[in-house]
């Protein structure tokens, strides 16, 4: 598995992941009163002030809401400005056949990204037009041959939908569904050091079993953090950043924007 830049094993690695953009093939579509692609813009731009040498971007999922070919080609113009190595994967608002077809003659959808003296393994967790997630056989078989394959070198899982319950009552159950079965793999081998998702719209920074469980902030509109039903909160959009140690420690800290102001608008609850 080749590197993705000319890191040594000695090197920390920056990764900035963006999440849940929810853009549309109207650059002018809304997702309850927010225009997804002008909040994705004032993110990046935030980034790029902040971030100014990323090694590895990684977009987990929910890029679109409509599942447009179009809104896949706008998220790639729109972070290009990044001049980022990208990873993509796939949320429950995507469709595959999209992002199959945007992404054609690029390496965004690869899934094991080894840089630094990490290996990056991203999974599909994403059910066709269900909002809950789940692990395959295949995307199983694939963690555990990336797991396998490396055990020398530090592990960072990314996937779209929550492996843990959140704090969020609403939110459980339309999380990882075979979460159990994705531990048992992680429980085999002690390199894994850190989970990353997004799904859930709020950050989230805890441990279980040696592992770091990071979650983060959409680049537009955010889910109230311990809510029962449904709710939107009127916070800003941001996106998080992680320094991979070579020792197999890390850092992270999410930014958001400034200055944004928001009230959601649920008459047009189109998420």
């Amino acid at each position: 598995m080749p590197n993705v830049s000319t890191l040594t094993t000695e090197d920390p690695v920056l990764l900035v992941q963006l999440t849940d953009s929810h853009l549309f093939a109207d650059a002018d579509g809304s997702l309850l009163g927010l225009n997804t692609a002008q909040s994705l813009q004032r993110v990046i731009e935030r980034v790029r002030a902040e971030q100014p040498q990323i090694d590895l971007l990684l977009a987990t999922g929910d890029l679109t809401q409509d599942g447009s070919v179009a809104a896949y080609q706008r998220f790639r113009q729109l972070t290009e400005p990044l001049s980022a190595n990208a990873r993509w994967i796939p949320g429950n608002h995507d469709a595959w056949p999209s992002m199959l077809e945007a992404t054609v003659q690029s390496r965004l959808l690869e899934q094991v990204v080894d840089i630094g003296n990490w290996r990056i393994t991203l999974l599909r967790s994403n059910v066709y037009k269900k909002s809950h997630g789940y692990l395959d056989d295949t995307e199983l078989q694939l963690l555990v041959n990336s797991l396998s394959e490396a055990p020398d070198r530090h592990h960072l899982i990314a996937l779209h939908h929550h492996p843990v319950e959140v704090g969020c009552e609403w939110i459980e159950s339309i999380g990882l569904h075979n979460a159990n079965a994705f531990w048992g793999v992680l429980e085999r081998f002690p390199q894994v050091k850190a989970l990353l998702w997004g799904h859930i719209h709020q950050p989230f920074d805890q441990q279980q079993k040696g592992v770091r469980l990071l979650a983060s902030p959409s680049t537009c509109v955010q889910f109230t953090p311990a809510s029962r039903d449904f709710s939107v909160s009127s916070e800003a959009p941001g996106y998080r950043w992680l320094r991979l140690q070579p020792d197999g420690t890390l850092d992270t800290g999410v930014s958001r924007v400034d200055n944004f102001v928001f009230e959601p608008d649920y008459s047009a609850n189109n998420y």
